[in-house]
């Protein structure tokens, strides 16, 4: 059984990896499920959601599927505990939906999306919470840069993003720092798959007043919602509550430029920061 690459790693969820590498040892060792469940012990639907990746193993369970098919499995699941850990408890669950999305559609008013921050704009951000230390900052910067994984990934999602005018002017880090950022989402706006637009100063918009936030879909599931708070984001599933957010965020994009308009705006504020 071969491992998962190090980009497969940080661009899944750490369950669908460990399930998809169960599936393809009991594939690859003739086994249904059915016979396999009894040999763990499991029944076949624990098995099933381990491969389904709803269901994370215990230690003894990868221990013995070890075992039986004669794989690395228990070293796979504690590397895949090791990536995992360097991410908040209460933000996995939206890493997960944000790795698994085919569209995320976000408005934010105060920063560069993490997932379009450069890694001396991050640490910058990282820095100024009350608190910071040098292990924390540079682990929660590895585990953001990270998850800009899944935009390079051979099938990335949709990324549509609107700024805030302010968030150009904001001086992050000095004025290296700025036109560095700046350039790096002139250059990420290249790209097919990511559309980048900013509300002006100049549409007297009141609709994003209200907080940043970001909406996903994936595939076969309900669209959620990630709201962004100051101490920590919040996930939201009710259809209603995912409605107002998407009625919110198609009024702040219908205030905002155009792409050819933002990105115009952007390299102007660039030169600014020169």
């Amino acid at each position: 059984m071969e491992s998962p690459s190090k980009e497969d790693i940080i661009t899944t969820s750490p369950r669908v990896l460990f399930g998809r590498a169960v599936r393809e040892a009991r594939l690859a060792a003739g086994l249904s499920q059915k016979k396999l469940a009894p040999k763990i012990p499991l029944v076949v639907s624990a098995l099933s959601m381990i491969e389904n990746g709803v269901r994370w193993p215990s230690p003894e369970v990868a221990k013995r599927l070890d075992g039986i098919l004669g794989t690395s499995l228990m070293k796979l699941r504690e590397r895949l505990e090791q990536e995992n850990a360097m991410i908040p408890g209460w933000f996995r669950p939206w890493v997960e939906i944000e790795q698994a999305a085919d569209t995320l559609r976000g408005w934010h008013p105060l920063i560069v999306p993490g997932l379009l921050q450069t890694s001396d704009y991050a640490r910058a951000i990282l820095w100024s919470r009350p608190g910071a230390t040098t292990g924390s900052v540079e682990k929660d910067l590895e585990a953001r840069m990270k998850r800009q994984a899944i935009l390079k990934r051979e099938c990335p999602p949709l990324l549509w993003v609107v700024l805030d005018e302010g968030i150009l002017l904001k001086p992050v880090g000095g004025r290296d720092m700025m036109v560095a950022q700046m350039s790096h989402l002139l250059e990420a706006a290249q790209h097919p798959h990511v559309t980048i637009q900013v509300l002006p100063y100049a549409a007297h918009s009141m609709a994003g007043l209200m907080g940043g936030f970001v909406l996903a879909q994936q595939p076969g599931k309900p669209d959620t919602v990630y709201l962004q708070t100051a101490v920590r984001g919040q996930v939201l599933e009710t259809p209603a509550d995912v409605k107002i957010a998407s009625m919110w965020y198609e009024a702040i994009r219908a205030d905002s430029l155009s792409q050819r308009e933002s990105l115009a705006l952007i390299e102007k504020r660039m030169q600014s920061w020169t």
